[in-house]
């Protein structure tokens, strides 16, 4: 029966991991589907090899930070109890490269490739194990402070804050020492719109990246006996109220509207094991707003040229999941009770700034020493030709 148990578990984490890395395909997906024409090669290319080098940054560096393991040892040993530690940790890679994922839409269309490929490794293999350990592996005695200091640890089930937010607000100063796209924000003031290339490639994006969060949410127990359809249901609610208050909020745009799932799921992913599903569907609710109005009145008023809109997707709308858990997760509004929302403020405000440290660290660190974007020509040209010497779609082609 123990034999049994692992292998079930085993099995669990590894189609969680699976369905997590589709979602990487998601990302790529929706980039492609909102990026110039000019540019999609560029996205593709960059969240694949983002996610080999973060494989390689992981294994070596950042799981060990995180949570005290590596993997020097014989195959034997490693295969011990059906390898669940390998799956696990497979599964909680899918996690840490969704973080270089996240910036890659925010830094598209004038990013340089290179390094890029340098801040993912570091990212991955310093910045986002360094929260991750304090959260889901009490390192440093964080989680133990907080209690004694609150009453309860911080609580993020499947990571609204410690991926999601992580994500977006590393993504912030990237795009900020970056600056706009050439021709984006006008001296006059008036915003030139850059709209989507291709709605049916975001709407794939978005539909892949829907599915496989169940996946990212539910696989989240790492265990069969500890999954729970009320993280299932509470996902598909917050789902659903993101995609009615985008279409509200963004009166009818499809962009917003393909974005509004996402935004729901970011923000119910760290209270999805607590919340009465009414709280998730409202948490979700909320998030689809949020996006929508930080996305057109915010960020153009700041002249924030996130292609995306990572930062307020993930950034903003996780950090509003990590506080929701702690409102819609108490007993008093039908949750399962045990969170603080004290706890649950002071966890998400550690997250923001260790990603706003590390984000800016790492970035203006390269922009000082390498540069981070490309040269005029190169992005008037566009990533594609200038990066890989091939179009998405060639104009011409060639008869032999």
């Amino acid at each position: 029966m123990d034999a049994y148990k692992t292998g079930s578990d085993m099995l669990f984490v590894l189609l969680g991991a699976i369905m997590v890395l589709a979602m990487h395909a998601g990302f790529a997906f929706l980039e492609v589907g909102t990026v110039r024409r000019k540019n999609q090669v560029n996205a593709l290319v960059k969240i694949l090899t983002d996610f080999g080098v973060s494989t390689i940054a992981y294994f070596f560096i950042g799981y060990g930070i995180a949570y005290g393991v590596h993997f020097f040892a014989g195959a034997g040993v490693l295969a011990e109890k059906n390898g669940y530690d390998l799956v696990k940790f497979f599964f909680l890679l899918t996690f840490a490269a969704a973080i270089p994922a996240i910036v890659s839409g925010g830094i598209a269309e004038r990013a340089r490739f290179n390094p890029q490929l340098a801040a993912t490794f570091v990212l991955v293999g310093l910045v986002y194990p360094f929260y991750e350990g304090l959260i889901w592996n009490g390192n440093l005695g964080y989680q133990a402070w907080l209690e004694g200091l609150t009453g309860s640890r911080f609580h993020d089930f499947a990571g609204s804050v410690v991926v999601h937010a992580m994500g977006g607000w590393i993504a912030l100063p990237a795009v900020l020492l970056l600056g706009a796209r050439r021709g984006r924000y006008r001296h006059d003031g008036m915003v030139s719109a850059h709209p989507p290339s291709s709605i049916p490639f975001l709407s794939l994006g978005a539909w892949i990246l829907t599915v496989g969060w169940f996946g990212f949410n539910v696989m989240s127990a790492q265990g069969v006996a500890a999954a729970s359809g009320l993280v299932a249901v509470n996902s598909l609610m917050a789902m659903v109220g993101g995609i009615l208050a985008a279409l509200v909020a963004g009166r009818n745009d499809p962009g917003f509207i393909h974005n509004g799932p996402l935004a729901g799921l970011v923000a119910v992913c760290a209270g999805s094991d607590l919340m009465h599903p009414l709280g998730a569907l409202v948490t979700g609710a909320v998030a689809g707003a949020l996006f929508v109005w930080m996305f057109t009145t915010t960020q153009n008023r700041w002249r924030i040229d996130d292609v995306l809109g990572v930062w307020p997707l993930h950034g903003l709308c996780g950090a509003w999941g990590g506080i929701a858990a702690g409102i819609f997760g108490t007993q008093a509004l039908g949750g399962i009770g045990g969170v603080s929302l004290w706890a649950q403020l002071i966890g998400s405000l550690t997250g923001i700034v260790v990603a706003l440290a590390g984000g800016t660290l790492v970035y203006g660190l390269l922009k000082l020493g390498v540069g981070i974007r490309l040269d005029p020509e190169q992005e008037f040209e566009g990533a594609d030709l200038s990066i890989h010497r091939i179009s998405a779609m060639p104009e011409r082609e060639t008869n032999w």
